[in-house]
């Protein structure tokens, strides 16, 4: 190898690892920031109640989700029959 493929990968090594470590990084402060948040900042229990009520099944989350993406949050769901 000559010196120019040295010089070569192990710029790649360096820029690898800065990368990982940079992301590491987002991913702590990231897990960090919700555990404070969760912590000093929890969901009231009334907020939970409707949370349970709505979720009720697998089936009804997934098309809540569904229609909340869609819609951005404008819709709602009235009636759910099954054909």
């Amino acid at each position: 190898m000559n010196e120019y493929m040295q010089e070569a990968w192990t710029l790649l090594g360096v820029g690898m690892v800065t990368v990982f470590i940079i992301l590491l990084v987002v991913v702590l402060i990231g897990n960090a920031i919700i555990a404070f948040v969760n912590r000093y900042f929890p969901e009231s229990e009334i907020e939970k109640a409707a949370t349970v009520r709505s979720f009720g099944n697998s089936r009804m989350a997934a098309i809540t989700a569904a229609v909340n993406m869609v819609t951005r949050g404008k819709g709602r769901i009235t009636k759910v029959e099954r054909k």
